[in-house]
């Protein structure tokens, strides 16, 4: 099947766009640039990516949501909390619908790509902060992209039942370079080590028993 990948940088989305390779062709690496305090540390991890997978990346601009969202996690937001990824704080970090409206345009995107499919990378660890993130949401969002678009394009989600340990098991599998993904949501020049998506990196490697390759703050 042909799929285009939704791409961050991130280890998740990376570690998808691994697997995805090794059963689908892979026609696009979808990036997203809205605002985040990160976007400028992922987006070129994501391209990086794409080059080393031989994959074609779009990098597709979203203004608005950093002009006239809510959320700690733009560059319009608050500071980024510190603390475990799953504790309320974390909420503050929501952007609101942000999957609904990427995956909608991603799904134009792949249709437009000759694509049958469309990969998230969303995952278990991310349902307890994220609601569109969860399986009741990407089901029915799942169903109306089918629905949707003459190709009939499957929404594939092949993380959405396991933990980021287990992701970070697969890409070791698969060979992924984790020293080219990017994953601390305050957005310096290293890893923080401190907010909640570097406390579930650290965590993801020390589950996974792999050795942690990301040099933190903390």
């Amino acid at each position: 099947m042909k799929v285009v990948v939704l791409v961050s940088g991130g280890m998740d989305s990376v570690v998808a766009l691994a697997d995805a390779g090794a059963t689908h062709e892979v026609v696009g690496a979808l990036s997203f640039d809205y605002g985040s305090k990160h976007n400028h540390r992922e987006i070129p991890m994501a391209r990086w990516q794409a080059e080393r997978y031989g994959v074609p990346h779009q990098v597709i601009s979203l203004d608005f949501i950093d002009e006239l969202f809510d959320s700690h996690l733009l560059k319009s937001g608050g500071e980024i909390p510190e603390g475990h990824y799953e504790e309320a704080s974390m909420q503050q970090t929501v952007v609101p619908f942000r999957n609904g409206i990427m995956l909608s345009i991603a799904a134009g995107y792949a249709e437009s790509c000759g694509a049958e499919g469309l990969v998230i990378a969303a995952h278990s660890g991310d349902h307890a902060v994220y609601p569109d993130c969860r399986e009741t949401f990407l089901a029915p969002m799942a169903e109306a992209i089918r629905a949707g678009t003459y190709a009939g394009i499957e929404l594939i989600r092949p993380f959405v039942e396991v933990r980021k340990e287990a992701i970070a098991a697969r890409g070791a599998e698969l060979g992924v370079d984790f020293v080219h993904t990017w994953s601390c949501y305050k957005g310096g020049d290293i890893h923080c080590g401190k907010c909640g998506t570097c406390t579930e990196r650290k965590e993801a490697f020390a589950l996974a028993g792999l050795e942690d390759p990301t040099v933190y703050l903390e």
